[in-house]
């Protein structure tokens, strides 16, 4: 009899591994979700409401593609996992039997207590129920006559971003003293609170939502700002402050629970036939400098591919490799690869260099002793990743990174460079006499 594999989660991670599964087993597969029919991407849910696509744009495969590929699609939600038995348990009622499990069950945002936090027109954005929720309760100006967003991350500045091409009124509720500043040096951070205002939004630095009030009939009045008192009128309140993983039902199973689902290097959980990827996995021990949870879109899909290799009788170790993330701040592209922190650690140096007039910046951190590069950060400048990666496996140094940087631009054929300023800046504060090095992206990737 074939070996059956459930998966609870049809998010990036869950379906990767299921193709991956199917491409190398004939082994019986099932995705376990309740969110939706079909998996999408979660990360266009923004453009679908600011009108850029439709929902069903967002579904990377046809629905044909699941039964071709002899992939099960349950929908329904898992209310209690026996592992001792191999057993799921259904809300809805029934139960459904396993071999092997694999719990993708993704994130969920966070809520502290708040009170109205469960008020009708209060919620997050990272569901297609969120979405089903912002076209309820936000359809329009004259429906939303304003929107509070409570939370400092990215997904609070997409929401704000997604509010306002409706013409929206948004405030924004951030409780750090400056944008996103325990990730980004100071710098950034304060780019991007120009950028947020440039916008109309409305953002409060260095304040706190005290309490959601209900209109009397089960829905968002206004807030309350904890520092002020400040009483704000709302339709909307979008709550943004991070996520955790979702793994409620997960804690009293005997399954091995911290902040998420403990996991060893293979994706394994304390039961050898459950395993766990995507945001819900939590390692024992953090890889590198690496989180032990992350919420990152690619390193999902890598942990699918990773563990599609071990059910498939070849153990294979995850190894996320060099850190690198992408997102959009409004109108800024943002990329960052290796490590910038936000404050430099003591053996480390930077070099910061920003357009006089446009929001372009680049920040590259480095150690002091060796000049080896560490990471950069580029905001309105994009960069290939191949590039990067290749560099910091190699160990390259500052002087390199900066000599060779036009072989890593990846902007538009007809977009103003501005890899010789930058280079000429390094020159004067470091004393250097660094010449920018021939282009040659297509011979080193020939």
């Amino acid at each position: 009899m074939e070996e059956h594999i459930v998966i609870i989660g049809n998010g990036i991670s869950g379906v990767t591994a299921a193709r991956h599964i199917r491409k190398l087993s004939d082994k019986r597969i099932t995705i376990i979700s309740s969110e939706t029919d079909y998996f999408f991407s979660r990360t266009a849910l923004m453009y679908v409401y600011m009108g850029h696509m439709k929902f069903e744009h967002t579904q990377p495969y046809e629905n044909w593609f699941w039964k071709k590929n002899r992939i099960e699609l349950k929908k329904a939600f898992v209310e209690r996992i026996e592992p001792d038995k191999n057993l799921l348990h259904f809300a809805e009622g029934g139960s459904l039997q396993y071999d092997k499990l694999i719990l993708a069950t993704g994130s969920k945002p966070n809520k502290f207590g708040w009170p109205g936090q469960d008020l009708d027109g209060v919620m997050g954005m990272y569901s297609k129920q969120n979405l089903d929720a912002l076209e309820k309760y936000a359809p329009d100006n004259k429906t939303c006559k304003r929107a509070v967003i409570v939370g400092g991350g990215l997904i609070g500045i997409e929401m704000a971003e997604m509010l306002r091409s409706r013409d929206i009124p948004v405030t924004f509720l951030v409780r750090e003293d400056s944008f996103w500043n325990g990730v980004l040096p100071n710098e950034e951070s304060q780019m991007i609170n120009e950028h947020i205002k440039e916008h109309h939004i409305d953002l409060r630095l260095g304040v706190n939502l005290q309490e959601i009030k209900d209109n009397g009939k089960g829905r968002v009045k206004s807030i309350i700002i904890k520092e002020t008192g400040e009483e704000l009128a709302c339709d909307v309140v979008g709550l943004t402050a991070g996520v955790s993983p979702n793994i409620d039902f997960i804690k009293t199973s005997g399954i091995e629970t911290g902040r998420g689902i403990k996991v060893d290097r293979f994706l394994n959980t304390n039961y050898d036939n459950v395993f766990a990827i995507g945001d819900c996995a939590e390692q024992h021990e953090a890889i590198g400098n690496r989180r032990p949870i992350e919420a990152v879109w690619y390193t999902g899909r890598m942990m699918g591919e990773t563990l599609a290799r071990t059910i498939c009788g070849t153990p294979t170790a995850y190894q996320p490799g060099h850190w690198f993330n992408s997102a959009k701040f409004l109108d800024i592209e943002y990329q960052t690869y290796g490590w910038v922190w936000a404050e430099p650690k003591e053996d480390e140096a930077r070099f910061f260099w920003k357009h006089p007039k446009k929001h372009l910046l680049v920040h590259l951190n480095f150690d002091k002793a060796s000049r080896e590069f560490i990471g950069i950060n580029t905001f309105g400048i994009r960069m290939r990743h191949e590039m990067f990666d290749k560099w910091l496996t190699e160990k390259q140094s500052v002087d390199y990174v900066l000599t060779h940087l036009k072989d890593a631009n990846f902007d538009p054929e007809f977009y103003k460079q501005h890899e010789a300023a930058i280079l000429e800046k390094f020159n004067q504060e470091q004393g250097t006499q660094l010449k920018a090095a021939q282009k040659s992206w297509k011979r080193i990737f020939a």
